[in-house]
């Protein structure tokens, strides 16, 4: 009944230690799907205004506007199991539950770490059946391989744009410190800007954010105000080509954050799409499930779902292939 209780706090908890599933939650992006696939649809083409004046002919020709990626649910479980041994040693309301709750922050911590590093994954994980994050969705090589169903290679629109330091913006420098890192952010996020649609999150290694930091002196730098800096995240304001976006801190201690790297993001193209039926939910009724040949109880906490994307073309990643150079 402990986990029954603590069980509808789960997406906060996970998305409350991850930046990017922070602002897809803030932002309503966890969304429920139902059925074998996960389909996202996508505005594959668009329809060109006509001037004309007169007699003259107007085009009608057909156009496949709208076409379908698809992505396939994964499945993440987390065990919880106490031998009958530690129950009974433990027999009495006020003894049982510090046994409990142990066990329930072990899970919960198991929890926030796996999600957290699946958030940077290329889906290979496990065989293959942990979830497609950010190393997938903008990958280093952004013009191969087949992503949502779709062909990267066969299909520029479905591409995002890779930057190497060391050889796309040599006009800048080759380097990625206090310098020069502005001048690149400038670079990318004016190549990725359109009407109102531009990256609103950056998520940076700490070289990066330790560059970008040491770039602004006490009076010109920007902290966000509310935002993820509410949630105990280092966050730190990018503002240039007639934008703004939040830089946050992804890197640190044993992080899956890849080194000298920021990832932006226009998060309104993510959704992290959830079956309503296992969104960290326990496996089994009650209390768990007692093994025909064990003493002990045995229980899980499960989560079924998939990170997609409707528009790739406004996202980005900047790294830099050599640092020392």
């Amino acid at each position: 009944m402990a986990l029954e209780d603590r069980t509808p706090g789960y997406q906060d908890l996970v998305s409350n230690n991850n930046a990017f599933f922070a602002v897809l939650n803030r932002k309503g992006l966890w969304q429920d799907y139902s059925g074998p696939r996960i389909r996202e649809t996508l505005q594959i083409d668009k329809a060109d205004i006509q001037w004309a004046g007169g007699f003259d002919f107007l085009n009608n020709a057909p156009i496949e506007l709208f076409n379908d990626a698809w992505f396939t649910p994964k499945m993440a479980f987390v065990p919880i199991s106490l031998s009958m041994e530690e129950i009974w040693n433990n027999r009495g309301e006020n003894q049982i539950k510090p046994v409990l709750r142990s066990y329930l922050e072990a899970a919960e911590r198991a929890l926030r770490d796996g999600m957290d590093e699946a958030a940077y994954s290329d889906g290979t994980g496990f065989g293959g059946k942990e979830i497609g994050g950010l190393d997938l969705a903008i990958p280093l090589v952004d013009d191969q391989g087949t992503y949502g169903g779709i062909s990267r290679l066969d299909n520029a629109i479905w591409r995002t744009t890779t930057y190497d330091a060391d050889t796309d913006f040599t006009d800048i420098g080759t380097q990625v410190n206090s310098t020069t890192i502005r001048r690149y952010y400038m670079r990318i996020m004016s190549q990725h800007t359109r009407g109102t649609r531009a990256p609103d999150l950056g998520l940076l290694s700490q070289q990066h954010y330790e560059a970008y930091d040491a770039a602004t002196v006490a009076i010109q730098r920007i902290q966000r105000s509310g935002g993820l800096g509410e949630l105990g995240f280092s966050t730190l304001e990018y503002i240039g080509a007639n934008r703004r976006m939040e830089l946050v801190l992804a890197g640190g201690l044993g992080t899956p954050m890849p080194a000298n790297t920021t990832f932006f993001l226009e998060t309104d193209s993510f959704r992290v799409r959830v079956n309503p039926a296992n969104n960290f939910d326990k496996l089994f009724d009650g209390d768990g499930q007692m093994p025909i040949n064990q003493a002990a109880i045995a229980q899980f906490i499960g989560w079924m779902g998939e990170v997609t994307q409707v528009n790739p073309r406004f996202h980005a990643r900047f790294y830099d292939s050599d640092p020392a150079s």
